[in-house]
């Protein structure tokens, strides 16, 4: 089964940094696009970050310079380095996998995911 296990997020200030962790089982992280979403009070899933089989990142206007995505193919892990947290940060993250390399037009969609990480919350405050 291709699970992907979300670690990190909690209560915090404005400011502050956070590492966000998905590591994969049954999943070679290193084959694939993955992208860390955000989930807002409505029913839409937002991209924050992606990094594609090249390692071509992308990232929403409102993180950048703030946040990096990564990731450890030796480990099977994918990261998001939060820097400089904003209170408009709140909001549970999910990280989201799939196979093979995407448009970075695309890279944002979150139909075009097969995979995805029980979200963790984030929370910050001022």
């Amino acid at each position: 089964a291709q699970v992907l296990y979300v670690s990190g997020g909690g209560s915090f200030q404005s400011g502050w940094s956070l590492p966000l962790s998905c590591a994969a089982s049954g999943y070679t992280l290193r084959s694939a696009t993955l992208s860390w979403f955000l989930h807002v009070p409505v029913p839409v899933r937002q991209g924050v970050a992606s990094i594609d089989t090249g390692s071509i990142t992308r990232y929403a206007d409102s993180v950048k310079g703030r946040f990096t995505i990564s990731k450890d193919n030796a480990k099977n892990t994918l990261y998001l380095q939060m820097n400089t947290l904003k209170t408009e940060d709140t909001a549970m993250y999910s990280c989201a996998a799939r196979s093979g390399r995407l448009w970075q037009l695309y890279t944002f969609s979150a139909d075009l995911y097969t995979a995805w990480g029980r979200g963790t919350q984030v929370t910050v405050s001022s």
